[in-house]
């Protein structure tokens, strides 16, 4: 057992995967939990479980919110999309289903299947029966502690496993009355454990924020650096447009697919790798390892195949219009043989005069990517001929201006990695803490709560 102080609050960690089980501790349906802790239903937790109504009602007027399962994230609601209905129905629903502010709401129909939060909202709404509501035992139970323990790995399963077996996955009001989880047996301690895992949410979710404001901003900056709208200090001059076909020499990649991919070969890209990536480059010597390999003699490969330091390679195929326009610039300076596979494109440079590192970018404008939009052909699956992509065309400075932008941007870049590191960090400690405070692995005592999260 390993005791220590944090912030004034006593944390103490007990070992309970050993074989024997530690003193003050007891084996249960759902593991080892303290002596004090009991295993508890939801039946037995709850003055109430209900779900929302059965008929769907008329959508329209102002009066009230009507909410589906769409509506419940996971951890938290999402009104964004939430339609209303008249007074008259809410009435009826509400009789019968009256969620109220503190409840917890969870999904149990459809795809969003175990998706869970809190209702935060002071105004009365109506449910569809694809939602119920559990209201705790106020003087016994904390709701926020068992919102955290309908998101663990274990709360899950145990929705999954409850819906195994039925023709139609649902998971029946009968079945969410089943439900059962390990519980401190006072609510200080389910409060206590549900702050500090609240704690985490907030600094996740606040993360998340400024991810999703850094991503925007290098997205609008983007837009005017790649455009010309904006230029860096020292820059002057008007900017060139040219074709992919002035710029490029054009060509298709190597006629084999993923059945041929060995342990052993020479590097190998599949469009359907490009698809899946979000980077819009790929670094050999980095992602050496990663890489997938192809198993076939070099010399049957066309030195137009394979792919040099700044080629990049463009989709053919896609089931979407964004999907048009994906692409990934290849770093190799090594030179280390790398083909590329079917349905690509590789646009390998006519000059020096084209940035490596400006190529990441000078793709992804909307201005850029609607041309790919318009020279697509298909329907059901979509993409852009080598003959159509040499028309598709670019603004072009001058070197020493590509590479100042290609700068700035990648500083940005470099942000937002920084940024989505912390993030999965966070994510992973969160997940760590769950383990071992809601199964009283780790248990706090004292007078507060730890005031800050290591991050």
């Amino acid at each position: 057992m390993e005791v220590r102080e944090a912030n004034s609050a006593y944390v103490v960690l007990v070992d309970t995967d050993a074989h024997k089980v530690p003193v003050g501790y007891k084996r249960t349906e759902v593991g080892v939990i303290p002596e004090d802790w009991e295993v508890v239903s939801a039946s037995d937790a709850c003055e109430k479980i209900q779900d929302g109504t059965h008929f769907s009602p008329r959508i329209g007027g102002n009066d009230y919110l009507y909410v589906t399962s769409k509506n419940i994230r996971f951890g938290f609601l999402d009104m964004s999309t939430a339609t209303r209905i008249d007074a008259a129905q809410h009435r009826a629903i509400y009789r019968r289903c009256d969620v109220k502010k503190g409840d917890l709401l969870l999904t149990k129909d459809g795809a969003n299947t175990g998706n869970a939060a809190l209702n935060t909202y002071d105004e009365e709404f109506s449910l569809l029966s694809s939602v119920a509501f559990l209201r705790f035992r106020p003087g016994k139970h904390s709701a926020s502690y068992f919102l955290q323990q309908v998101l663990t790995s274990r709360g899950q399963h145990q929705i999954q496993d409850a819906m195994s077996g039925n023709a139609i996955t649902r998971l029946t009001l009968e079945k969410i009355n089943k439900l059962h989880f390990p519980v401190p047996s006072t609510k200080v301690e389910q409060e206590t454990i549900a702050e500090v895992l609240n704690d985490a949410d907030a600094l996740i979710e606040s993360l998340e924020q400024l991810l999703a404001k850094k991503r925007q901003i290098k997205q609008g900056t983007m837009q005017e650096l790649l455009t010309g709208k904006r230029r860096l200090p020292g820059f002057k001059g008007v900017w060139q447009a040219k074709t992919l076909g002035d710029l490029f020499t054009i060509s298709g990649g190597f006629s084999a697919s993923r059945a041929q991919l060995s342990a052993d070969g020479h590097c190998y890209l599949h469009y359907g790798d490009i698809h899946t990536s979000d980077k819009a480059f790929i670094d050999v010597r980095a992602e050496f390892q990663n890489i997938p390999k192809l198993g076939v003699p070099l010399k049957r490969v066309a030195p137009s195949a394979l792919l040099d330091d700044g080629d990049v390679v463009f989709v053919d195929a896609s089931e979407d219009d964004e999907g048009t326009s994906r692409h990934v610039v290849v770093a190799n300076p090594d030179r280390t043989p790398f083909i590329s596979g079917l349905h690509t494109i590789v646009a390998k440079a006519k000059s020096a005069d084209l940035d490596h590192l400006y190529l990441r970018y000078c793709f992804q404008t909307r201005a850029v990517k609607s041309q790919f939009h318009f020279f697509a052909v298909g329907t059901k699956v979509s993409g852009i001929s080598k003959t159509n992509i040499t028309k598709v065309t670019i603004p072009i400075p001058k070197l020493e201006e590509q590479s100042a932008i290609a700068a700035v941007l990648s500083d940005m870049d470099a942000e937002i990695d920084v940024l989505e590191s912390r993030l999965a960090k966070t994510r992973q400690l969160k997940q760590g803490m769950m383990q071992v405070l809601l199964t009283g692995r780790m248990r706090l005592v004292g007078p507060s709560k730890m005031d800050a999260l290591p991050c």
